[in-house]
């Protein structure tokens, strides 16, 4: 029989197929004995189930891609370092000594011990890590079956579950996963946020749907407006595939529009810059028309690996991505590491309370002088091949953006005198993802040369807010009064001080956003090449005055739905 679930669309496209449904994650294990001659064997085979989960955790990584390694890889990562945990293996090693328990019901009690221990944990972030432990459990539990985690045999069909993790994601699409349902969720999460790169349909918070969908149902999935339809009828089945011949349609348009500029139906020019971390990303960024690259990340030279980059190694990486963007401006983003990534080299801090506002960011860089130091001689030394710009994350104080322009005007000096060819002058720029660096600007803006907005950090910041915590989902929003309120201040503060200003966090690569974030004054974005055509054709439906003119009435909006209301007026 028919039935529709009203979810929230989260990744756009169309989906038909039977459904796979996974019931919510839990280790129903019974306990189990063994004999104590059995032990040692016990724990070999224990042994060789994590090391064929390693080897699964090592292939996905290398297996990594441009967006997929940014957006992925930490997820990765962590799950990894998980595998090497101490206190994870002994518990697990001792419970089967001591207890004489089978590893089957050894991995139940060690994931409820630690489970018991993070949901103790006041900080909500920490608490939300409880899911990494699970997937980790759950595929060594795999493993000792020798079974693949979960899912076998899914291609062509769409998953129902309860939520669904990044590292998952890449290989539910290799797996020809159709499109995924979820019952709970963020549209805002990193999973959406993944799924939307890899152009996969995703529903978040079809509440019901575990509960009314069967293994084996057919489906139709509307990522777009939020709606699966189970056993659809021809009515049903007819939209999806006009929404097929849409995309098709959109798609061949989209194409158009990469040589074309991004400007306004009243004559407004505006940048689009890229985000990039790969080759891959720098092609993609010079073959769609980007202005440049707006942020170029630098963590993954660092993470996944047991020694720090030298000097040489990051020089030609950057001078590489310099060389691929043929005199546009390159933006080199400097190391953005904390307790809550998956490092190995002991740069970061292992026992933060709270990584999220711990040493991370700059903060971290001036801790370690010595590391900032190498990274800013590289990408120093990078400037001698085209433009590059500087841009530091993590700023809250006026302090250490000066302290950062003497670092850089020191370094530059002795590569000068060592013989290097370098830019005469390099822009330094500040991300503005702390609250207090962006209520304190003026204080500091005469020290910079250009702004670029994090969104995702300062919206979670601002609502103090996780958008990786399911509970907090209709909280943690971009369309908050407070927070519009709060870029219309930077960018008018950045606007008149004659800065360049960008938006580079999950907004900017939004087309719903633009004519929002054009309303307030913004002229430059930086998103992923992956977007930028959709972005710019939703430009050129903008007519800039207009938009402009409207600020006040969005600015006066007192709630969410009165601002989705102002961005509705404007389609």
């Amino acid at each position: 029989m028919r039935h529709e679930f009203a979810g929230h669309g989260a990744s756009r496209g169309s989906a038909l197929g039977r459904a796979r449904v996974r019931l919510p994650h839990a280790l129903e294990v019974t306990e189990e004995h063994i004999p104590a001659a059995a032990v040692e064997d016990e724990v070999q085979r224990l042994h060789a189930a994590i090391d064929v989960v390693r080897t699964e955790m090592r292939d996905l990584r290398q297996r990594l891609h441009g967006a997929l390694a940014h957006e992925v890889g930490e997820f990765v990562d962590l799950h990894a370092l998980l595998l090497d945990d101490p206190e994870l293996l002994q518990g697990l090693d001792d419970l089967i000594r001591t207890g004489l328990y089978a590893a089957d019901y050894a991995l139940r009690l060690q994931r409820d011990r630690i489970a018991g221990v993070f949901s103790s944990m006041d900080d909500a972030y920490l608490r939300s890590r409880i899911d990494d432990i699970d997937q980790v459990i759950g595929r060594i539990h795999a493993a000792l079956h020798r079974r693949s985690a979960d899912l076998q045999g899914v291609a062509g069909e769409i998953l129902v579950t309860d939520s669904v993790a990044p590292a998952e994601l890449a290989q539910l699409q290799a797996q020809g996963v159709m499109a995924v349902v979820t019952s709970a969720g963020s549209a805002l999460s990193h999973s959406a946020i993944l799924a939307r790169s890899l152009h996969l349909p995703l529903v978040v918070g079809a509440a019901t749907a575990l509960q009314r969908i069967n293994d084996g149902d057919v489906l139709v999935v509307d990522g777009g407006s939020g709606l699966v339809v189970l056993e659809p009828n021809a009515a049903d089945l007819r939209a999806h595939h006009q929404r097929l011949r849409e995309h098709k349609r959109e798609r061949r348009q989209l194409n158009r529009l990469r040589r074309e500029p991004t400007r306004t139906t009243d004559g407004v020019d505006i940048k689009l810059w890229a985000n990039a971390e790969s080759r891959e990303d720098v092609a993609e960024a010079h073959a769609l028309g980007a202005a440049g690259v707006g942020l170029y990340r630098t963590e993954f030279l660092f993470l996944q690996r047991n020694e720090l980059p030298d000097e040489d190694e990051q020089f030609r990486t950057y001078r590489d991505v310099v060389l691929g963007m043929t005199g546009r401006t390159v933006t080199i983003r400097t190391l953005d590491v904390g307790a809550d990534k998956a490092d190995r080299t002991g740069l970061a801090l292992t026992d933060e309370p709270n990584p999220a506002l711990g040493l991370r960011g700059v903060r971290l860089s001036l801790t370690r002088a010595d590391v900032f130091d190498t990274q800013l001689r590289a990408i120093v030394r990078a400037s001698g091949y085209g433009p590059v710009r500087v841009l530091v994350p993590m700023v809250s104080t006026r302090e250490e953006i000066l302290a950062v322009r003497k670092r850089l005007t020191r370094v530059s000096d002795e590569l000068r005198a060592q013989g290097h060819e370098v830019a005469a002058q390099i822009p330094l720029g500040a991300m503005i993802e702390v609250p207090a660096a962006a209520i304190g600007l003026s204080s500091f803006i005469g020290s910079i040369d250009f702004l670029s907005i994090g969104t995702n950090d300062l919206v979670q910041y601002l609502l103090a807010a996780d958008r990786n915590n399911e509970a907090l989902g209709e909280l943690y929003t971009p369309l908050h009064p407070a927070v519009l309120r709060l870029l219309s201040t930077i960018i008018a503060t950045a606007n008149r001080r004659g800065k360049s200003v960008a938006v580079c966090g999950e907004m900017a690569g939004d087309p719903l956003f633009a004519p929002l974030l054009l309303a307030l004054g913004l002229n430059e974005f930086s998103l992923h090449p992956g977007t930028l055509l959709e972005l710019r054709r939703a430009i050129r439906d903008c007519d800039l005055a207009q938009l402009r003119a409207r600020a006040p009435a969005l600015l006066r909006a007192r709630s969410r739905a009165a601002i989705e209301a102002w961005m509705h007026a404007q389609l």
